[in-house]
Formats: structure tokens, C-alpha cells, sequence
């Protein structure tokens, strides 16, 4: 099935075909198993809320302790399977998981949901991080961009199913189910990583668990300028999504009448859109430039979400018009977040995958923020939702303006080579 190299790194032989779709199924189901935990759930939030005698803007909290989890989860997880080899970890937190996820099933309130839902986003973070670096362990250099973009396909794909899954379970089962199929789920992903999953590296000591020698590392990735503008950029673009995310339940179930199957298909409309603008950029990547589709991209990004909150406080955004500004909306983050993370990546070599915990981590604290916020603003009215998602584009206009100005006025000055 596969080879050792010198670094005791396993290739895949291009030859087994079959293998080689195995591991990519095996891993795309891992890094789609945060999306999916986060999405699937959406349409349950009014039986959830009614059960739990609370109300949908509540529940909405429990979406903002999954992203907390999801920031803390990833920096933990990027160090530890670095030191103790992938799979142990990657079990571990999928054990996490699936206990909290039946602890979800069983919660008597809307107070020990949010709760159990951080721990699982604890557990469940860890195929985020695990299945980019077992990428670069098990598939060769000229390969990894592809199976990487196939990854992220797959993320894209998750936002389309999870809500209609999540919509028929419901229906049928009961909102206690939703996370019964989840915790069931991660216990097929055990299954898989035990028996067919390879272990790509191996246990190193040499990795320090000090927070004395992890935080000066990162504080170090930080300071780079240009990771932090283009990590922020990309992040805070992204945590529009998240607004919608956390404010589509109420817009599009409690004001425009949406049933949960009608919800789940709305919401897979919408994430096409994410899926559409990532493919098409990738044509756009043969003849522009990250740095310029990255701006103009955001540029149309703050339109939309301008000509979305007009239409939301003017009284004329109703089901279908909302529907189509979203899908705008995540249209062009199709474009932003995947070139605003290739720049953000693009000054580091050896510390890529620290940077990348990082990134991923900036990325879920705007998510929180933007949830949190959709939550706490929410007045009974439309407008919060759109609100912050014009928001966050006002920010990532600006961000990278910014950097577009920095970078232009240093490459005017002379270079210190010159001297």
C-alpha cells in the first residue's frame, strides 16, 4: 500500500488506486466533521429551543461555545500530534467527541447543551488538524495541493448535506438524535482510523509540551505582519458566514416561515455558492494574482453586504432576495478566504504547520465573535444577522487596503541589499 522514506514518512503508491481513495474518503470525512457537527444541527434550534424551554437566540449560544472550542482545540492538537504521532491523538479526540456528543443527546438543559457542546468541539477539531498533516505525510509534494483542494471540496460539500440530514432526523426522530447520528458517526471514524488508517509519524521527545517553549514559538509566527493582516483578512471575511450560520435559523425559520427540510435545502442553495466561487478561483489563480483577487474580491464583498443590510432595514428583503445576497455573499468568500490563507502561509516554511494552527485558530475566534454577537444583538428583528455580516466586510476591506498600502510603500523604498 505504501512505502517508508528516509524521514520515516509513508508514501502512498500512486499504483493502488484503491487505497489512495480509501485514506482520501477516511480524511475528508475528518476535516468535514466540525462543519458537519456545526451545520447539522441548524434546523433543530426551534424543537430544540421549545424542549428546553428557552428560545432560539439561546441555542444560538451553543453554536459560540463550538467555535471557542474549535480556536483552543487546534492549537492544542497542532503540537500533539507532532509529538505522540497522529493517530493517538486523532483517537483520542474522537473518543471526546462521541461522549460529549451523547451528552448533547441527553441534555436536560439549554445551559449544559453550550457546555457539552465546547468539549465537543474539543474532540472534534482534531481531524481539522490531523488530516492536513497526515496529507503531507502520506501523499507526494506534487499531489498534495490537489488532494488538498479535493479536502476542502469536501468542507464545502458538508454545509450541503448537514442541515438536510439534520432536517429528516428531526422530522423523524427527534431533535436527541441529531446528535445520536453525530456521536454515531464518530465512532465509525474510530473504526476507520484504528483498522485502515495509517500511522504517518512517528513518536518524537524531542517535541517540547512546555507552555514556556509552545508560546514564545507562536508569539513569534504573530509578529509577522503579513500573517497577521492576511490571517485576519481571511478570518474575519469568513466570520461573515459564521453570522449567517448563527442567524439563519430565526430569519429564515421563525420570520420567513421556513420549515426545517425547507431550511436544509435554503442552507444547501447557499453553500454552493462557497463551493462555486473556490472552483472558479482556481481558474482565476492561472491569471491574476492571490493579492489581487483577494481585494477585489472583498470589494464586492463589502456591496453585497452594503446592498443586503439597505434591503434588510428598507423593508424589501424577503426569502428569495435574502437567499440570493447570502449566496453572493458566500460566492466571494470562495475567492478571499483561500487566497487570504496562501498569503498568510506564504513567509513560512518550517513553522507552516504552527502558522496553520494559528490561522485556524484566528479564523474560529472572529466565528465566535460574529455567532456571539448575532446572538446578543438579536432584537426580534431581521437586521442583526446582515448587520454583521456587513460588518465583517467593512473589516476585511480595510485590512487589506492596508496591507496593499504597506507592502506598495516599502517596495518604493530602497533595499537594504542595495547597501
Amino acid at each position: 500500500m505504501m512505502r517508508t522514506t528516509k524521514n520515516n514518512m509513508y508514501i502512498i503508491n500512486s499504483n493502488k488506486i484503491k487505497d489512495r481513495i480509501t485514506i482520501i474518503l477516511i480524511l475528508g470525512a475528518l476535516i468535514a466533521l466540525s462543519p458537519f457537527s456545526i451545520d447539522m444541527y441548524l434546523p433543530a434550534f426551534p424543537a430544540i429551543a421549545e424542549s428546553l424551554n428557552t428560545n432560539t437566540a439561546q441555542v444560538g449560544y451553543s453554536l459560540t461555545s463550538y467555535y471557542a472550542g474549535l480556536c483552543a482545540g487546534q492549537l492544542i492538537y497542532g503540537v500533539l500530534i507532532d509529538r505522540f504521532g497522529r493517530k493517538k491523538p486523532l483517537i483520542a479526540g474522537l473518543l471526546i467527541y462521541l461522549i460529549a456528543g451523547v451528552g448533547c443527546a441527553l441534555a436536560p438543559d439549554i445551559n449544559f447543551l453550550i457546555g457539552v457542546r465546547l468539549f465537543m468541539a474539543l474532540g472534534g477539531c482534531v481531524g481539522m488538524v490531523a488530516a492536513r498533516a497526515i496529507v503531507r505525510d502520506l501523499f507526494p509534494v506534487k499531489d498534495t495541493a490537489k488532494i488538498l483542494s479535493i479536502l476542502v471540496l469536501v468542507m464545502g460539500v458538508a454545509p450541503i448535506i448537514a442541515p438536510t440530514i439534520g432536517g429528516f432526523v428531526n422530522t423523524w426522530l427527534g431533535w436527541r438524535w441529531v446528535f445520536g447520528v453525530m456521536a454515531l458517526i464518530s465512532l465509525i471514524l474510530i473504526t476507520a482510523v484504528r483498522l485502515i488508517l495509517p500511522e504517518t509519524k512517528e513518536n518524537d521527545p524531542t517535541i517540547s509540551l512546555k507552555i514556556g517553549t509552545i508560546l514564545p514559538e507562536y508569539a513569534a509566527i504573530i509578529k509577522n505582519q503579513s500573517f497577521l493582516i492576511y490571517s485576519l483578512a481571511g478570518g474575519i471575511s469568513y466570520a461573515g458566514m459564521y453570522a449567517y450560520i448563527a442567524g439563519s435559523p430565526f430569519v429564515f425559520m421563525e420570520r420567513f416561515g421556513f420549515s426545517d427540510r425547507s431550511y436544509g435545502w435554503a442552507f444547501a442553495f447557499n453553500a454552493c455558492g462557497l463551493i462555486l466561487g473556490s472552483q472558479i478561483n482556481r481558474v482565476a489563480l492561472k491569471r491574476f494574482s492571490s493579492e489581487k483577487i483577494s481585494i477585489y474580491a472583498a470589494f464586492l464583498l463589502f456591496i453585497t453586504g452594503l446592498l443586503l443590510l439597505t434591503a434588510t432595514i428598507a423593508g424589501i428583503a424577503g426569502p428569495y432576495i435574502t437567499l440570493s445576497f447570502v449566496f453572493l455573499f458566500l460566492f466571494l468568500l470562495g475567492f478571499i478566504n483561500p487566497n487570504a490563507t496562501a498569503l498568510a502561509l506564504k513567509p513560512f516554511t518550517t513553522e507552516a504547520g504552527r502558522a496553520s494552527a494559528i490561522l485556524g485558530s484566528l479564523q474560529m475566534i472572529a466565528g465566535v465573535l460574529a455567532s456571539w454577537l448575532v446572538s446578543f444583538f438579536n432584537n426580534g428583528t431581521i437586521v442583526t444577522m446582515p448587520a454583521v455580516m456587513f460588518g465583517c466586510t467593512v473589516v476585511t476591506l480595510s485590512l487589506l487596503i492596508f496591507i496593499k498600502k504597506t507592502f506598495s510603500s516599502c517596495k518604493q523604498q530602497p533595499s537594504m541589499a542595495t547597501y
